[in-house]
C-alpha cells in the first residue's frame, strides 16, 4: 500500500502522469493487474542507488556522535547492498504527452500511454498490503557538488541533471526476506526479474494514448481487449503529428 513520506516531494493529487510502454508490456499489465517495478540494478543508470561525494566525505563529523567509526566507514557498503533489494516504476510528469518520450520509450509504432494522475496512482495499490510503496518526484541534481539526506530512501528519489528531461515521478519498494527471528537475510535477495505488484486497473488508468503512427486496426484491438477486463477506458491516437486546422501560417 502506499506510504507518505513526508520528506520526498510529491505532486497535486491531479497532476497528470504518462507511462509510455509498448504494445505487449501493456496486454501484460491487464493480464496479471499489476504494475512492473524494476530492480535497481538492473537499470542503466549507473548513479542508481548512490549518493553524492559530499555525503561521503561528511558522514564523519555527521554520524561521530551517532555511531561508531567502524560503522561510518560500513556505511557505503550497507547502502550498497539496498540496489539489489530496492525495486522501481517510473512515470512522466506532464500536462501534455511528449514527443521525447514517445521517442525514448516506444521501440515500434504500437506503443503505448496510459494517462493518469498523481492520485490515481497512489490510490491504485490498495491492494498490495504485503508492500510498502512510496511514490515521489525525483529532484536532479550535481553528484560532485550537491548534498542529499542520508537514508536508504533517499538516493532512489535523485538523480542526475542530465535526466531532467524524464520529469519523473518515481514509484520505490524495498523488499527483504527474513530470517525466523525477523531479521535481514542479506544473502537473499528478490527476484532480479523484478516484482509484479497487484494494483487496481481501473482506478489507475484515465486514459490510453496510442503511437502517433500506430497502425490503423490499433485502435480497435485496445478497445476490445479492455472491454475482455471490464476496463471502460477512452482510447484514442495521438495526434502529435496530424497536419491540422491548429497550424495557421
Amino acid at each position: 500500500m502506499y506510504i507518505d513520506h513526508a520528506d520526498i516531494k510529491k505532486p497535486g493529487d491531479e497532476e497528470r502522469i504518462w507511462r509510455y510502454i509498448d504494445f505487449a508490456k501493456f496486454v501484460g499489465m491487464l493480464s496479471t493487474k499489476t504494475l512492473h517495478f524494476a530492480r535497481v540494478d538492473t537499470l542503466d543508470d549507473p548513479f542508481e542507488g548512490s549518493f553524492p561525494k559530499v555525503n561521503v566525505r561528511l558522514r564523519r563529523e555527521n554520524f561521530k556522535d551517532k555511531m561508531p567509526k567502524r560503522e561510518i566507514r560500513s556505511l557505503s557498503d550497507f547502502y550498497k547492498e539496498y540496489l539489489k533489494h530496492t525495486f522501481v516504476n517510473c512515470w512522466h510528469i506532464n500536462k501534455d504527452q511528449s514527443a521525447a518520450m514517445w521517442r525514448l520509450y516506444i521501440q515500434s509504432n504500437e506503443g503505448i500511454a496510459i494517462r493518469s494522475t498523481f492520485g490515481r496512482l497512489k490510490n491504485s495499490f490498495t491492494k498490495s498490503k504485503s508492500y510498502e510503496v512510496y511514490i515521489g518526484e525525483i529532484k536532479y541534481i550535481n553528484y560532485s557538488k550537491d548534498v542529499i539526506p542520508e537514508g536508504t530512501l533517499y538516493p532512489y528519489f535523485h538523480k542526475r541533471r542530465a535526466f531532467e528531461h524524464e520529469h519523473e515521478l518515481r514509484a520505490v519498494i524495498q523488499d527483504f526476506t527474513r530470517d525466523k527471528k525477523g531479521e535481514i537475510d542479506w544473502n537473499k535477495f528478490p527476484p532480479k526479474s523484478g516484482l509484479n505488484i497487484s494494483v487496481d486497473l481501473d482506478t489507475l488508468i484515465e486514459k490510453i494514448v496510442l503511437a502517433p503512427n500506430c497502425p490503423s486496426w490499433q485502435k480497435s484491438v485496445v478497445k476490445s481487449i479492455l472491454d475482455n477486463y471490464e476496463l471502460d477506458k477512452e482510447v484514442s491516437r495521438s495526434i502529435l503529428y496530424v497536419r491540422d486546422k491548429r497550424i495557421v501560417y
